[in-house]
């Protein structure tokens, strides 16, 4: 990069977009047939299911269980992967015995870290050193497809990622971490050829102090390449994703979907914090910062306009359908049956901050409280565990919550006929509601 503002973009391929070889080759045609003319920055994610086969075996491991069997079948997927990659480029730009042996690095050490995984470490620190080898391994492939007849290379570890030592949504030190990017993968980038590609993983890392690596949460892939946009002063960001582009509705689970062709910052950053799948909540608060673009594109049709976001004044949208499964319901009420006071809720939301638990939707009555939040039983048993002396505390499981964004009477109708809601509430422009499906 010769200066700010000679039109760096970042690409984000998700694990859809690396499903297999013939996506990262697709990956590849994109790059080369529709990509830009200047420097661009690669971010990807897992390829396919590789993150939950991670969680699986590092599970297993910890535990102290034979994982054995899954280890072998993720090697063998990712280095079937690389076999198919190789036989299908004409003229490898790079020889593909150093691809393989990137590949059997990182499985070596992954092998080495699951050994020494124990339960007298703490879980969530131990999950971030092993699931985070599934962006590495996926950034080693792709990096070897495109060098076939690219200019390009891979940065590994994104260790230019400063954050705390919050395991599993690490939260960044964006001075630290600007400092970082600019010195390390500017630096990458050829002051005399603006054809030049770096690729890195997305999703990953690392304490500021002590070098461990952390995790950005699940999905976490926008995030990161919304940071290196934010600090590399980018000229666009655009997501590739297996959708044309940003839909009021997921399309598996609701027909008739329509695309937004464009879209203000705050409208999707509300509907990604209700838990729209598109876009990961963290995404836009960088990009909005520095008015950098988001664009949303089918990797299955390159083509196609897909859906802009940016700083923009559009008429009233169609309803958005945003369905979130996995939820669970908690309700709080003092043990004396006196009113739920301020005390009161200072500390529920103290003890849910401890549990790392985020309150999706809230509400109060006389005597009681109840939050929804995302499920996970580790979590919800602390919670219980530091106010149970305090409060009665009741929670049901297995729940889904449906928020209708920019609802009218028809769109609320034809969500709540014939469920049993267990809460809803509304706002102006919201209606969301909880059901047991």
């Amino acid at each position: 990069m010769k200066d700010e503002g000679t039109g760096l973009q970042v690409y984000k391929f998700g694990g859809a977009s690396v499903k297999d070889a013939a996506a990262i080759l697709n990956l590849c045609r994109i790059v080369r047939d529709f990509g830009p003319s200047g420097p661009l920055l690669i971010v990807v994610s897992a390829m396919g299911k590789t993150t939950n086969a991670l969680e699986e075996i590092y599970d297993l491991a910890y535990h102290g269980r034979d994982y054995s069997a899954q280890l072998a079948a993720l090697k063998a997927y990712h280095e079937q992967a690389g076999k198919e990659i190789g036989q299908a480029l004409p003229h490898p730009g790079i020889d593909p015995s150093k691809s393989d042996a990137g590949l059997a690095s990182l499985f070596q050490e992954l092998s080495y870290r699951l050994a020494n995984s124990s339960p007298s470490k703490s879980y969530d620190e131990g999950y971030d050193q092993i699931v985070s080898f599934g962006e590495a391994l996926s950034s080693e492939l792709v990096y070897g497809a495109l060098a076939g007849s690219l200019d390009c290379e891979v940065y590994h570890r994104s260790t230019q990622i400063a954050t705390d030592s919050t395991w599993r949504e690490g939260k960044v030190d964006w001075q630290e971490t600007e400092k970082k990017i600019r010195g390390e993968i500017q630096g990458l980038f050829s002051p005399n050829d603006d054809a030049r590609i770096i690729v890195t993983e997305g999703f990953v890392g690392q304490v500021k102090d002590d070098h461990r690596t952390t995790t950005l949460g699940r999905e976490g892939s926008d995030y990161s390449a919304a940071i290196f946009a934010y600090c590399l002063n980018a000229e666009s960001v655009t997501i590739w994703k297996d959708v044309p582009g940003l839909l009021n509705a997921d399309p598996k689970i609701f027909p008739d979907t329509v695309l937004y062709p464009e879209i203000s910052y705050q409208e999707t950053i509300e509907m990604a914090f209700y838990g729209a799948s598109v876009i990961h909540p963290k995404t836009l608060k960088p990009l909005a910062e520095r008015h950098i673009p988001l664009r949303v594109k089918s990797f299955l049709d390159p083509s196609a306009p897909g859906t802009l976001i940016h700083d923009c004044q559009h008429p009233p949208l169609v309803p958005a359908f945003i369905r979130k499964a996995g939820q669970c319901l908690l309700s709080f009420e003092s043990k004396d049956f006196a009113f739920i006071s301020e005390e009161n809720l200072e500390v529920i939301f103290g003890a849910l901050a401890q549990a790392r638990l985020k309150i999706n939707v809230m509400q109060n009555s006389a005597i009681s409280f109840s939050v929804v939040v995302d499920y996970n039983e580790m979590r919800v048993q602390r919670l219980l565990g530091l106010l149970q002396g305090q409060f009665r505390v009741q929670y049901n499981s297995e729940l889904t919550l449906f928020t209708i964004k920019n609802y009218d009477q028809a769109s609320v109708d034809r969500l709540t006929s014939g469920r049993e809601l267990l809460l809803e509430q509304r706002t102006r422009s919201t209606f969301q509601f909880l059901v047991r499906e």
